[in-house]
């Protein structure tokens, strides 16, 4: 029987690739790559064989969709950000089993899910490419991705994706770490004062929402976040509508879940967007 090992909520800022070079912003985003690289860690030490990803950079619609395709390799430039993130070469390996497994449990359970594993020119996103670098990842883990940014799904559907995955993973026989890979707040500033913003926070509300979040988490107030959840999804802009939160709190147990987050990460701006690392104990 299988077992998910490890779940986090992980940071996948561009501006960690611009921390790694040489000029004004080398170090920048240390703390972030640190609490990336002590994730992988534990994922080694935890003797994880496949990192499921919720990507928030992924948008797709009519369905949730997969890319487990076996070879995941090649050179990533953002679209969304080149001068941040470009040319990074990546190397991964992806899980077509487990990730089949994972659509027919979900579609099963009720939201229609595909699995994309013949599907060549099929390209992961920076939500899933980003952390894996700095978590030290290539191909002695396998990856699975799936599309956290639902353009017409509600939080509902995405909370049975993250059943579905837990359940998934107990009828494999894969040890399994699962990333939800996206911001807190994510109102990015206007276009006139973006450049302003790399290490500060669009709103100050935004923020102080944020930081309420942690506190909520690292107390093991589940039940309490899940009831404002919608909400602060909503006005806080969170990342891709916060499905890769619902697919997580979904695989915990969702407001049944009584584990006391750790901060790995503290809290950080990004492009006034609010980031950080977290993990959360799992329930046996």
């Amino acid at each position: 029987m299988g077992e998910v090992a490890l779940a986090a909520k992980v940071t996948h800022v561009p501006s960690m690739f611009i921390s790694e070079m040489e000029g004004p912003h080398q170090g920048c985003r240390e703390p972030a790559i640190n609490g990336l690289k002590k994730i992988g860690d534990l994922c080694r030490e935890r003797g994880v064989d496949t990192i499921v990803i919720s990507d928030t950079h992924w948008l797709v619609n009519a369905g949730y969709h997969i890319n487990a395709k076996p070879d995941m390799s090649g050179v990533f430039t953002s679209t969304e950000f080149p001068h941040f993130l470009n040319n990074m070469p990546f190397h991964h390996v992806g899980d077509p089993e487990l990730g089949q497994i994972i659509a027919d449990t979900a579609t099963q359970n009720g939201v229609h899910t595909r699995c994309h594993h013949d599907v060549d020119t099929l390209d992961l996103k920076y939500g899933t490419l980003v952390p894996l670098r700095y978590m030290g990842v290539e191909d002695e883990m396998k990856i699975v991705s799936v599309a956290g940014w639902m353009y017409d799904a509600g939080l509902e559907e995405s909370k049975i994706v993250g059943e579905s995955i837990r359940e998934a993973v107990e009828k494999s026989d894969r040890r399994v770490a699962f990333l939800a890979s996206g911001s807190l707040s994510h109102r990015i500033p206007p276009n006139t004062d973006v450049y302003d913003h790399l290490f500060k926070i669009s709103r100050p509300l935004n923020q102080a929402t944020d930081l309420m979040v942690l506190d909520m988490w690292t107390a093991g107030q589940a039940k309490e976040f899940l009831e404002i959840f919608p909400k602060y999804a909503q006005d806080c802009d969170g990342e891709g509508g916060m499905h890769d939160t619902a697919m997580l709190f979904g695989l915990l147990g969702w407001d049944g879940y009584t584990g006391k987050a750790e901060i790995v990460t503290e809290y950080f701006p990004s492009s006034g967007t609010g980031q950080c690392n977290v993990l959360f104990p799992l329930s046996t």
